[in-house]
C-alpha cells in the first residue's frame, strides 16, 4: 500500500515518487485515442511507441501543452492509470502533491487539483516546480542563504531564487526540451527537404545536439520522407547544423535567468555568485548547456545529479517539510469523498 504520493505532472512525462518506496513510475504523458469513437486504446510507454505509426483514427495525443491541461478528460486518465498502476487494486486513497510551474493561472490550478481528485487522490497539495526541483536535488532551502534553481522541462523551464523557504523572484517561460525538438524539425524540412517525426527529433538531439561543440565530428542519420518524391530518406546532419538551433533557444533561457538575476536583491545575488546554480529537468542534460550558461553569466551552473526526477523526488519529500514550506505549498481545498 503506498504512502502519500508526489507527481511531477510534466508535459513530457509522469513521474511518480512514493514516501515509502521512491520513484515508482517513469512513463511518457502520452494517450493513444480512437479519433472515430474517442475511446482511449492506451496510455503511457504503449501509446509513446505509436507516435507516427498510427492509421489515421487513431491519434497518439500529449493532454499536457506547455505544462498546462489542454485535455482534461485524458490528463485525467493519465493520473488514473498510473495511480491504479502502482496502488493495484487498493481502495487506499493517498494524499498527492502535485508540482505545476511557477506561472499557473488559479484556473490552471483548479484544472490540476480536479483531474487529480477525479482520478482518486484524497488531498491535493500544489508546489512550484523549482521549489520541488531544490528539495529534490538535495538544497537546504530553510537557510537565509539565496540559491537560484532552474528548471528545464519538456514545456516549461522555471527560474526561482529561494531563501528561507521561500520564493524571492522567478520567471517562467515556455522553452524547453519540447521546443528543442520542434525546430528540429522544422530546420530538417526547410533544408533538406525531408518530413521527420518527433521521436526521430528527440533522437537527434541527443545525438548531436549541443551548445557548445563536440571534441569529434559527429554525425546523425535522420530518416524521414522526402517532400519532393514523397518516398522514404535519409540525410546526415552534423552537430554544427542542430547546435545553432540550441544556441539560439538556449539563448531564450538565459534572458528568462537574466530577468531573475536583475530582480534579486544584491545580498543574494552575491550567495549566488558564490553557490552557482542549479539546472535540473531533462532539458538541463543537452550537451554545452551548463557550459554555455556558466560563461555568458560568469557564475557557474551545474546540473544535478538526478536532473529527470529531481522534481518528482522534492514533490514527494515535501510532505515531510510542511512545517517550513507553508509558503510554498499550497493545499486546495477540493478533497475526494
Amino acid at each position: 500500500m503506498p504512502a502519500d504520493i508526489g507527481i511531477d505532472l510534466g508535459t513530457t512525462k509522469i513521474i511518480i515518487y512514493d514516501t515509502s518506496r521512491g520513484v515508482v513510475l517513469c512513463e511518457p504523458t502520452i494517450v493513444a485515442v480512437d479519433t472515430d469513437t474517442g475511446e482511449i486504446l492506451s496510455i503511457g510507454a504503449e501509446a509513446y511507441k505509436m507516435i507516427g505509426r498510427t492509421p489515421s483514427h487513431i491519434a497518439a495525443i500529449r493532454p499536457l501543452e506547455k505544462g498546462v491541461i489542454s485535455d482534461y478528460r485524458l490528463t485525467n486518465a493519465i493520473i488514473r492509470y498510473s495511480l491504479q498502476k502502482i496502488c493495484g487494486e487498493s481502495y487506499f486513497r493517498p494524499r498527492v502533491t502535485v508540482c505545476v510551474p511557477s506561472a499557473i493561472t488559479d484556473v490552471e490550478q483548479r484544472a490540476v487539483v480536479e483531474a487529480a481528485v477525479a482520478a482518486g487522490a484524497r488531498k491535493v497539495f500544489l508546489i512550484e516546480e523549482p521549489v520541488a526541483a531544490a528539495i529534490g536535488a538535495g538544497l537546504d532551502i530553510s537557510k537565509p542563504v539565496g540559491q537560484m534553481v532552474v528548471d528545464i522541462g519538456g514545456g516549461t523551464t522555471d527560474i526561482a531564487v529561494l531563501s528561507l523557504s521561500g520564493v524571492v523572484c522567478k520567471n517562467s517561460v515556455k522553452v524547453a526540451g519540447n521546443l528543442f525538438d520542434e525546430e528540429i524539425i522544422r530546420y530538417i524540412r526547410a533544408k533538406h527537404g525531408l518530413l521527420i517525426g518527433e521521436r526521430t527529433a528527440e533522437e537527434a538531439k541527443k545525438a548531436v545536439g549541443t551548445c557548445w561543440s563536440f571534441d569529434d565530428d559527429r554525425t546523425f542519420d535522420v530518416k524521414g520522407r522526402n517532400l519532393m518524391t514523397g518516398l522514404p530518406s535519409k540525410v546526415t546532419v552534423g552537430w554544427q547544423e542542430i547546435s545553432e538551433i540550441c544556441y539560439d533557444l538556449a539563448s531564450q533561457i538565459a534572458l528568462a535567468v537574466q530577468k531573475v538575476f536583475e530582480k534579486t536583491p544584491p545580498e543574494l545575488s552575491g550567495d549566488i555568485r558564490t553557490s552557482g546554480v542549479l539546472l535540473t529537468g531533462g532539458g538541463a542534460m543537452l550537451h554545452g548547456l551548463d557550459l554555455y550558461l556558466s560563461k555568458r553569466f560568469g557564475t557557474e551552473f551545474r546540473v544535478a545529479e538526478n536532473p529527470v526526477e529531481c522534481v518528482a523526488i522534492g514533490t514527494g519529500k515535501s510532505f515531510a517539510l510542511t512545517g517550513y514550506l507553508r509558503d510554498c505549498v499550497t493545499e486546495m481545498n477540493r478533497t475526494h469523498n
